[in-house]
């Protein structure tokens, strides 16, 4: 259903079974997959392409313009995958030339109340950003990753899979996967290991986890001194593989 209120671009398509509410907006460009609900007074501009059963309320602005100040209107786009929920004022841009020229979002997400993704930023699947959250331009946040609410992340910075940003918490260093880190400056404070096992995760496994977090944050090694340690359990634990892959990786360097 699309109410009568409602305004559609021309160029603009809609899927099947799509519920548009009054006063909403979808611009040229958007492609709005199957089931998805758009409540009332939503605004998604293109190009962008939306996959399908993603549920959008009322004054959430998907797809817009950054707000990077060279951005000078190219056609950037916006990726979004399946079954999203973007809740009230919620805020997610489009990409920049500077970078590849695209934001995505997987599926699965839950983005609340103010959230904001800034433009050529790469959010996995089965995310959750807290009231208020942001991550600013170009970056990473990997699956099933919490950010707590009134968190900001600098731009750039990875956020690793299964890490858990505490409220209120400035980011200003990769975060590796697993671990939780608070504060302003974020620091490390353990790992994730409620919701490793939320998400099966054998006792085995979340034991050499912690056993890596020991390794890297406890002993007083070096970054390096500390992968080199890990390096035999890398073939036994793709869990620690994940974790040092990530760790050499980093251009912005870790929490710590």
């Amino acid at each position: 259903m699309i109410h009568p209120s409602a305004v559609i671009e021309p160029g603009a398509v809609i899927g099947n079974n799509v519920r548009i509410g009054p006063f909403s907006y979808i611009g040229a460009g958007v492609t709005l997959g199957d089931d998805c609900i758009v409540e009332s007074h939503v605004v998604i501009k293109g190009p962008s392409t939306i996959g399908r059963g993603n549920h959008f309320f009322q004054f959430a602005s998907i797809g817009e313009a950054c707000q990077d100040k060279k951005y000078k209107n190219e056609p950037t786009e916006l990726h979004i995958g399946d079954f999203n929920i973007f809740r009230e004022g919620c805020t997610v841009h489009r990409g920049t030339i500077q970078d590849k020229g695209l934001t995505s979002i997987g599926s699965h997400n839950l983005f609340m109340n103010y959230t904001h993704v800034a433009h050529d930023c790469v959010i996995g699947s089965n995310v959750i950003f807290a009231n208020g959250a942001s991550t600013a331009g170009h970056c990473h946040v990997g699956d099933w990753v919490i950010i707590g609410g009134m968190s900001g992340v600098h731009q750039f910075c990875q956020i690793g899979s299964h890490s858990f940003i505490g409220g209120g918490s400035i980011v200003v260093k990769d975060v590796p996967p697993f671990v939780m880190a608070h504060g302003s400056h974020a620091v490390p404070n353990g790992i994730n290991s409620e919701g490793l096992k939320r998400r099966g995760f054998s006792a085995e496994a979340i034991l050499e986890i912690r056993r890596a977090y020991k390794v890297l944050y406890r002993q007083g090694l070096t970054v390096n001194e500390a992968l080199t340690e890990l390096a035999d359990k890398t073939e036994q634990w793709p869990e620690i593989k994940l974790f040092t892959d990530f760790i050499q990786n980093s251009a912005r360097g870790i929490v710590r």
